[in-house]
């Protein structure tokens, strides 16, 4: 089986897809942006800081308004300007930037995004039955984000530190419903539900898993969260 590794913790001055980026701090990680013509979105929630020069519009997203994190609506907001922004998930982490081509398209778990290129179109799905056997929760979210051009990024956030597996076709992992944090297209997931049993005649609980089949690349964070969806 593929092993996990980890994904760098630090990037100074990496430019792709028309945007400089550097990844600063240990604890509580930054994305500072140098931009320039490229524009690139975000939800409006993660914005720490930036020059006066750029300006913050609101991004015309279809079913976006529908999206909500603590009961408060989320709403895409996209950079004009050129100068200095930066971004922040207000958590402990492990901050990356997924650079990406023409047609690729990646699954992401819901609130791990930090930003995107304009260049890389967005939709979301509502997935219902693994937020029970989690959280007595409803569902979840899952961003889809695709290519739409020959060069795009997509930052994440993740908690804990992150590491990145490909699995071969047909390869399998089972990863703990609150560890993944983004996925192929390519690749298909699947609950899992393992009984424990305290002796010959006794019940006892249960063990909850995604089971993940390649081809194609999976990210897993070390501090496993399960996020409240409205």
């Amino acid at each position: 089986m593929a092993i996990p590794t980890l994904k760098p913790t630090n990037v100074q001055g990496e430019n792709y897809a028309g945007v400089t980026y550097h990844i600063e701090g240990e604890l509580v990680p930054v994305l500072h942006l140098q931009l320039g013509a490229m524009p690139v979105y975000f939800e409006h929630n993660i914005l720490l800081w930036k020059d006066p020069a750029v300006n913050i519009v609101v991004k015309s997203m279809s079913g976006s308004m529908k999206r909500m994190i603590a009961g408060l609506p989320l709403f895409m907001t996209e950079t004009a300007g050129q100068g200095n922004i930066a971004m922040s998930r207000d958590g402990a982490g492990h901050v990356f930037g997924l650079h990406m081509r023409q047609s690729e398209s990646i699954d992401v778990r819901e609130h791990q995004w930090l930003a995107a290129t304009s260049t890389i179109g967005y939709t979301f799905t509502r997935i219902k039955g693994f937020a029970n056997m989690m959280l007595a929760g409803s569902g979840f979210f899952i961003d889809t984000f695709t290519c739409n051009a020959p060069e795009g990024i997509l930052w994440m956030h993740g908690y804990g530190n992150v590491f990145e597996l490909t699995l071969a076709p047909g390869e399998q992992i089972d990863v703990e419903p609150g560890a993944w944090i983004y996925k192929d297209a390519s690749v298909k997931m699947d609950t899992v539900v393992q009984k424990l049993a305290t002796g010959m005649f006794a019940s006892g609980g249960q063990l909850v898993f995604n089971r993940f089949t390649g081809p194609g690349r999976l990210a897993i964070q070390s501090m496993s969260l399960h996020f409240g969806t409205e």
